[in-house]
Parts: C-alpha cells; structure tokens; sequence
C-alpha cells in the first residue's frame, strides 16, 4: 500500500541528534516504554531526519523481561553518559525489588553530571531513591500514590499525568508517556511536528502537566450527583484523619439522615462502610508495598489502634494484615 505520508518541514540547520537512553528495569511496563519509543520514531519519520536516537540500556547489559513476560536484548550495561543524554528509567510491578544499590549508584554519578534524568510509571520511585526528587515536583502511577508519599515526604506528590521539574521528568504511567514525549517533541523542534506524531498515533486528545491521571469521582463511581461526589473526594484526601458523617453532611448542606440515604440510594451501602472501605483499601496497599509496620499503618489509615485495625480488615478481605503481607512476600519471591 502507497504511503501519502506529508513530512513537517524544520529549519534547514543541522540538528545534532537527541539520544535517549532507556533504562528498562526488571518486570518494566511495556505500554510506557513502547508509547515512548514510538513517539522519537515518528518524528523522525515525519520531519524525514535523525532528530532522535535511542539505546536499550540495564543492569548486566544483556536482557530484560517485561511484565507481560516479553524478553528485551539490551544494547549496553549501565555505562558513562554525555550531559547531553536524556536518560528515561522505565519501572513496572515490584520497582522495589528492582531498583539496586547498583542502580541507585549509577544514577546519583550520572546526575552529577547534570544529565536530565525521567522516569516512567513506577520508576519515579527509582529517582526517588536515588534522592534525585528531593524538594522536587513530581508523579507516579495512582496506584503507588499511597506509598509514596509515606516514603519520600520530601517530594512534592502531585496527581498529574507528567511532570517536569528542572532536569526531572516523571509520568504516570500507560500512555502519559505520550503526553511526555509530545511535550519535548514540541520543546525541541516545535507544535507543528508534536501535532503531526500525535496524529500518526490517533491520538486526539493531547495532555499536558495540568491534568490529572484519574477519571473523576462521578465517572468513577458510575454517579452524577454534585454532594456525593464532594463528599467521596473528602473522604478520599482525610484518611489519616477520618471525618465524622455529619461533619460530611453539614459540609454539603445537608442532614445525617440526608447523607445516609444519598449513599444507600446510590452505592448500597452507608457512609461510614464506604469510607472504612477507602480507609482499608489504602491500608492494603501500603502492607502491600511499603515496609511500613503494621501499626504504622493502622496511624496513616485512621485507626487508633493495631486491634481494631486487624478486626476490620479481616471482616473486609478475610485474612489479617500480617498474613496479607506475608503472602504477598512469598508470592513476589517465588
């Protein structure tokens, strides 16, 4: 089939081409790495020039397994960069377990150097532990929001699809690393050539840093109705600190008995159950990703003590939180 391609036409200057290096951790996102990689190889095509080159790069420099299973031939081991290298760290599942001494040495002697360094989807734990984000702004996939910010409180957490501070780069994962890479395709070389990678891809609804990664309560929820969404986004940024039902009705202008019956009509349960289920679903995955003690995460969830914690959270997922952290363990070391 003829392709009837229309190139952009840049400045006749020689451009010096931008290498990235793709940093792929073990058990990596495909959907992040891929949405990337594509974007650099369309606006090559499309300006019909060497605007971008790119390397596979990891620990041992020979292959990498995605979390889809896919293995990756790696071009190189973690080796001395150029300042002018945008290093782009692709992160999936147990970025813990994947983010190394070794690693985290290899980022904090590339970073000296002033190299612009980003992460993809969970990676921003990885620059995060390297304190590469200290006093920065920055994101990760909502998911790993929770643990997060207990860990790294000296990052400025935000809900963006991507962010960029400085020489950081951070995204929240699945198909914002388009809007990332958009972004510094229109930085480098202009709209008109971002617009015409975004249109090879159907991509029609181009973000930028001020949107956020989530669909909003009422698309969320199924449910349209103005008080029981500001009631629900409440409940979702109090959890250490629980607010009583009529604090949340008084709020929206409304009675208890009002609010009980917005929530049974709509949800089928009551306020208070609605929010213990937050509050435990936050809890389970704090014990699922962080190292936090038990008791520490009864206090960030809203529970005065570990007893009541345990009570409830075996009457919700059947199983208590010291046997829910050790089946994870076992299941991630297998």
């Amino acid at each position: 089939m003829q392709s009837s391609r229309q190139t952009v036409k840049l400045s006749d200057t020689p451009v010096k081409p931008r290498r990235f290096v793709f940093v792929l951790m073990e058990n990596f996102t495909l959907l992040s790495f891929a949405s990337a990689l594509e974007c650099l190889r369309i606006a090559n095509r499309m300006a019909d020039a060497k605007l971008y080159e790119w390397v596979l790069s990891g620990e041992g420099g020979e292959t990498v397994t995605c979390s889809a299973g896919t293995e990756f031939k790696l071009d190189s081991d973690l080796g001395e960069l150029t300042r002018d290298d945008t290093v782009l760290l692709c992160g999936g599942i147990n970025v813990q377990k994947s983010t190394t001494k070794r690693l985290i040495g290899w980022m904090r002697r590339e970073a000296r150097k002033g190299v612009t360094m980003g992460g993809l989807c969970t990676a921003t734990y990885a620059l995060a532990k390297a304190g590469l984000l200290d006093g920065k702004r920055a994101t990760i996939h909502w998911e790993n929001q929770d643990s997060f910010s207990e860990e790294f409180e000296e990052v400025m957490l935000t809900k963006s699809v991507f962010v960029v501070d400085g020489n950081r780069m951070t995204t929240a994962g699945g198909t914002s690393s388009i809007d990332l890479m958009l972004k510094l395709i229109a930085d480098d070389h202009g709209e008109e050539l971002a617009n015409a990678v975004a249109d090879q891809q159907i991509y029609s609804s181009i973000r930028t840093d001020q949107d956020t990664q989530r669909l909003s309560v009422p698309t969320r929820i199924g449910v349209r109705h103005p008080k029981l969404s500001q009631v629900i986004q409440k409940m979702e940024s109090h959890i250490e600190e629980p607010i009583s039902p009529s604090i949340l009705a008084r709020d929206v202008a409304m009675s208890t008995r009002q609010l009980e019956r917005l929530f049974r009509r709509y949800l089928n349960r009551s306020p208070k159950r609605y929010y213990m289920e937050l509050r435990l679903k936050k809890a389970r995955n704090l014990l699922m990703q962080t190292d936090m003690s038990v008791i520490n995460v009864a206090l960030a969830c809203g529970f005065a003590s570990p007893s009541h914690f345990s009570k409830c959270y075996r009457a919700h997922y059947d199983t208590t939180p010291y046997r829910e952290r050790g089946s994870h363990a076992a299941r991630l070391s297998i």
